[in-house]
């Protein structure tokens, strides 16, 4: 089957931060070394080549770039010096921006000033919501004169009206997210054979891989830190997650009192507070190969999260010192930040990987079972 070959692939991946495709004379070592490939997914060496020779298609086709945790040995272990996982950290960048039909994603990796851009949009909208409307933020505590006088969170924030904006933005993440991964499946599945059983049949990978990204663990020179780490940082986001889109109207409580959802509170600030600023430190030293190359997407989800973090720390404190203007304005910096960070990274950004990966790893099963279905021998019916 002919392939058609885009000329400008290499140039194109290089803005995506894969610069070094052309040093790679595709010897082997990386796919020998990797302890995570298989005769399914003998990756970083085939997509490299796919790099080389222009086969966009196939490029847009492959979910190898997703099984790929860059652990660095590939990279350790290079003879040309062509940084394979760097590659594949790239590609990952650019079938991100391939899969998202907004184009919005190409615009953040390739032009990083777009990325602030985007976020700044989005945080001067939250922001309007609460001093704008004449029934809505600030507001309202013309309606409460008692709130200026002691902290009232219903009054300045009903929560009624903060869920439905909550809702509305899950419904919105899971529109743009699930409708770029629709397009990652069409393209990867195209003439699989895959039957409708097959992909019911390991949809469990699909929620395992989901959950706890065990592919990672299996990453030899990572010891498991980055795995475990990752871990955390889910459980943590995920708690949070939970918490404001799910349960607000039970968190957001009037006082400062404890209450059951404060320990999934307490546990979500404290684990993003705590790895946001490990990743950072990590980051910064860039001792290990998946922090030595780093992109501004790399570095604004961690920071975000810290800053999400610390900025619900310090309306907490406001809240139970009872300093009323503070912790109103707090609460609107607050989701000024979590709000732009849902609405931009996670649908675009690096973090759309939270959905990329599992699926990845799914389709793999898919593959398989509907590869091993086609073998099988048909049953002959018994001679009369």
């Amino acid at each position: 089957m002919s392939s058609r070959v885009d000329t400008q692939v290499v140039k194109d991946l290089a803005s995506y931060g894969g610069d070094t495709a052309t040093e790679c004379f595709n010897c082997g070592n990386c796919t020998a070394v990797c302890g995570l490939t298989d005769n399914d997914a003998s990756f970083p060496r085939k997509f490299i080549r796919y790099i080389q020779l222009g086969l966009k298609d196939k490029m847009k086709s492959s979910i190898d770039p997703w099984m790929c945790y860059y652990c660095g040995e590939c990279s350790d272990t290079c003879p040309r010096d062509a940084e394979p996982g760097k590659l594949m950290m790239a590609a990952r960048r650019w079938l991100t921006a391939a899969y998202d039909w907004t184009g919005i994603s190409r615009l953040m990796y390739q032009k990083e000033w777009t990325e602030f851009l985007f976020l700044g949009i989005v945080a001067a909208v939250v922001v309007a919501l609460f001093t704008i409307p004449a029934n809505f933020g600030f507001n309202l505590l013309a309606q409460h004169p008692e709130a200026r006088e002691t902290v009232m969170l219903h009054s300045f924030a009903p929560k009624e009206i903060v869920h439905v904006g909550d809702l509305i933005l899950a419904g919105l993440l899971s529109f743009f997210l699930l409708t770029n991964a629709a397009r990652m499946v069409s393209w990867t599945m195209k003439g699989s054979g895959a039957g409708l059983g097959s992909y019911v049949a390991e949809f469990k990978e699909m929620v395992i891989h989901g959950l706890t990204q065990k592919r990672w663990s299996k990453c030899e020179t990572s010891s498991g830190k980055h795995w475990i780490r990752h871990i955390f940082l889910v459980t943590g986001y995920g708690t949070m997650f939970l918490l404001v889109v799910a349960l607000l109207p039970i968190f957001q409580i009037e006082d400062a009192s404890f209450h059951w959802t404060s320990l999934l509170g307490y546990y979500g600030t404290l684990v993003l507070l705590a790895v946001s600023t490990w990743l950072l430190i990590d980051r910064a030293q860039g001792k290990d190969q998946i922090h030595k190359d780093s992109h501004l997407s790399d570095w604004l989800f961690p920071i975000l999260l810290l800053l999400t973090a610390l900025s619900g720390i310090m309306l907490h404190l406001f809240r139970i010192f009872d300093q009323p203007m503070p912790a109103y304005v707090m609460y609107v910096v607050h989701l000024a930040i979590a709000v732009p960070m849902l609405a931009v990274e996670v649908p675009f950004g690096k973090w759309a990987h939270l959905l990329y990966r599992p699926t990845a790893a799914y389709l793999s099963a898919v593959r398989k079972r509907a590869e091993a279905t086609a073998t099988q021998p048909a049953l002959q019916p018994e001679a009369a």
